[in-house]
């Protein structure tokens, strides 16, 4: 088994990621067992963010790392929150932004959007970094379409997914199975991608 660092202390993310790691063969251990301060998101993308969390990580553990960086781009509102998805409501309330306050949010922001108006979708920045200063760091994509409903539907997920409907499957994403939502997330689809290429260079 390799240990590879996973540079989130997201508990959503790092059930998820370690779920589809796993078989594969890593070793997963999230970046809080080793240390407790963040990397400064300062890129204008998801891959320079994960790049930039991925460093870190690996640079506080000295071991390979694994970061992503992701979010929501809705239609109606020339793709925010995007970067920000995670502190979208920051300055609301003058306190740290949650997911709940995150998602009031954009639901206030979507008043009045009609139903055939609402696209958005997931997207995912997965990078891989041998060591801190690796010249050449893997990156997955991945890209998960769907619409922004008006309330909120389902129990499970974290974070937009309880209001990221799935018109195929008509199913918020907080209504989908574990298993089924690893299949085919857009934080599964950047995985998958890494784990192929991780892979292959093996």
């Amino acid at each position: 088994m390799k240990t590879v660092v996973l540079a989130t202390g997201n508990a959503g993310k790092i059930q998820e990621m370690t779920d589809i790691l796993q078989p594969h063969g890593w070793q997963v251990t999230a970046q809080s067992h080793f240390f407790d301060s963040e990397a400064e998101e300062t890129g204008l993308s998801f891959i320079e963010n994960a790049i930039l969390k991925a460093r870190y990580a690996s640079q506080q553990t000295g071991l390979p790392a694994i970061a992503d960086d992701s979010g929501i781009e809705v239609s109606a509102l020339k793709g925010l929150p995007g970067i920000y998805s995670a502190r979208y409501s920051e300055d609301l309330h003058g306190d740290k932004a949650n997911d709940e306050t995150n998602l009031q949010k954009l639901l206030d922001e979507l008043l009045g959007v009609p139903v055939d108006q609402r696209q958005a979708s997931y997207y995912c920045a997965m990078v891989f970094v041998e060591h801190a200063e690796d010249p050449t760091p893997i990156v997955g994509l991945g890209r998960w379409y769907g619409e922004i409903l008006e309330e909120k539907r389902g129990e499970g997920g974290f974070g937009y997914d309880p209001i990221f409907w799935i018109e195929e499957l008509n199913k918020s994403a907080a209504e989908l199975p574990k298993a089924q939502k690893n299949q085919m997330s857009h934080r599964a689809q950047a995985l998958n991608s890494l784990v192929m290429q991780l892979r292959r260079g093996a």
